[in-house]
């Protein structure tokens, strides 16, 4: 479905193609903008422990909804319903962690060691336009929406129209208890958002998605520089594994980080380069390491292998695995699971060519192999994008080492790709992002920083 210019559209859910979803009206953009720009000199004057107050009676209504918003999640995306729980839990818990930001970051500080009495304190930027994607409908938006409400920008929320559904159910329950205008929902698609990042009242942009729409959205954007533009974009992840590694360790992080959310995570695990010494004993525990993951309702607590978004998806996935290569593990399309048609496909693994350069998302994994770190090193960085390494190794020094050379806003030891907790900022490099991290101390991009200075009354 084209949702350029779509007026009204109705999904199918991923899981079960039998199952039409609720249809979504697009949204008339100038009216939410006008009430945001009505409501912005009110909340931007709103004292933060206000804020804060308002935003827990936000906290507890989504807390007390957690399971039907997981149950939406899983029939509209796809996302099996044991990480869809998840996915609501750090949205919970993304409030408090919002808060301590806040209260770090917005507080004045008093300057003493200039020629005149001075403070630096933190401005409101102005309205915010936070752009979410499908595979965390709620999470990976709602991070961008709490940081800007507490700092006084009134937020418009245009989720993704696969996911328009379950966000506009969050967006009401955030609604309803802030005061009207402070959190505007926009449904829709290229169109809604383009019009909401141009329109000369929007002060700041959060992006989460493509690198293709992201550019777009960049090059939109670039003769308006008083506007803060956040990109988070995609990744073609790898997961490195020492000839010290423990196997069996690595095997399940790389099959985790292949097959969560399907492989629709900009996080996931899309490489690995295995020391050739061990290269054949790690292929058996990842073979055997997947077995876990077979295709299933996302409904379903026992799922951990939900389906593909979309078609178009399904079509990408069979394109790469139609493609001529050394295949360890052939790729499949079921033609139903359960019973049920969907988008479901099967792991995917390929030895390593070089020239899967674009991020799969989906579980297709490209296996290299190397003999020095240098050459592991190398291999790593041969990609333009930067966001995740997972190095696994048994020596903290020879991890530090690999760390220092690796070009990626994320490094870990001993953990998957997918590892990455709301306590740590979270972006990447390259193509991956533009240095305007998600996760924790976002806040530092929703503000102006002022200085202030006297010399007497």
């Amino acid at each position: 479905m084209n949702y350029l210019t779509q007026e009204s559209w109705q999904n199918f859910s991923p899981g079960n193609l039998s199952l039409k979803l609720p249809a979504v009206q697009a949204t008339v953009v100038a009216p939410i903008i006008k009430e945001a720009s009505d409501a912005s000199r009110n909340w931007s004057n709103t004292p933060l422990s206000q804020r804060i107050e308002l935003l827990k009676n936000a906290q507890s209504a989504i807390t007390e909804a957690k399971e039907e918003l997981a149950r939406e999640i899983a029939t509209e995306t796809g996302k099996p319903i044991t990480e869809s729980l998840g996915e609501v839990a750090a949205v919970i818990a993304k409030f408090d962690l919002s808060f301590q930001d806040a209260e770090n970051h917005l507080r004045p500080q008093t300057i003493t060691d200039g020629p005149h009495p001075a403070q630096v304190r933190q401005r409101p930027r102005g309205l915010a336009v936070v752009i979410g994607p499908f595979n965390f409908p709620l999470h990976l938006g709602h991070g961008a929406n709490v940081a800007h409400l507490l700092a006084g920008n009134p937020v418009i929320f245009k989720p993704s129209p696969l996911a328009a559904n379950v966000a506009g159910h969050y967006a009401r329950l955030m609604q309803q208890h802030l005061p009207p205008g402070t959190f505007g929902l926009v449904q829709g698609g290229a169109a809604q958002a383009i019009s909401l990042c141009k329109h000369p009242l929007t002060r700041a942009v959060c992006f989460t998605g493509s690198v293709t729409a992201g550019r777009a959205l960049a090059q939109e954007l670039a003769a308006d520089i008083s506007k803060e533009l956040a990109l988070e974009l995609g990744g073609r992840n790898a997961v490195v594994a020492c000839e010290d590694a423990d196997l069996e360790l690595a095997a399940t992080a790389v099959a985790d980080g292949l097959c969560l959310t399907c492989g629709q995570r900009c996080n996931a695990t899309s490489r690995v380069i295995v020391n050739k010494a061990v290269a054949a004993d790690f292929e058996k525990c990842l073979l055997h390491s997947l077995e876990r993951y077979k295709p299933g309702y996302p409904l379903t607590p026992a799922t951990k292998l939900g389906p593909l978004i979309n078609s178009q998806s399904l079509e990408r996935y069979s394109s790469l695995i139609n493609t001529a290569a050394e295949w360890v593990l052939p790729g499949s399309v079921p033609s139903d699971v359960c019973g049920l048609r969907g988008h479901y496909v099967t792991p995917a693994i390929r030895r390593g060519t070089g020239n899967m350069e674009a991020e799969p998302f989906a579980p297709v994994l490209e296996l290299e192999t190397f003999e020095t770190d240098a050459e592991a090193v190398v291999k790593a960085n041969a990609t333009p994008f930067g966001l995740t390494v997972s190095v696994f190794t048994k020596s903290e020094s020879r991890f530090r080492a690999l760390a220092d050379e690796l070009f990626a806003g994320n490094i870990y030891a001993n953990l998957p790709t997918t590892f990455s907790p709301s306590t740590l900022p979270f972006g990447g490099f390259g193509l991956s992002g533009n240095g305007r991290p998600a996760g924790r101390g976002f806040i530092r991009f929703t503000t102006h920083e002022q200085a202030i200075q006297t010399a007497g009354f």
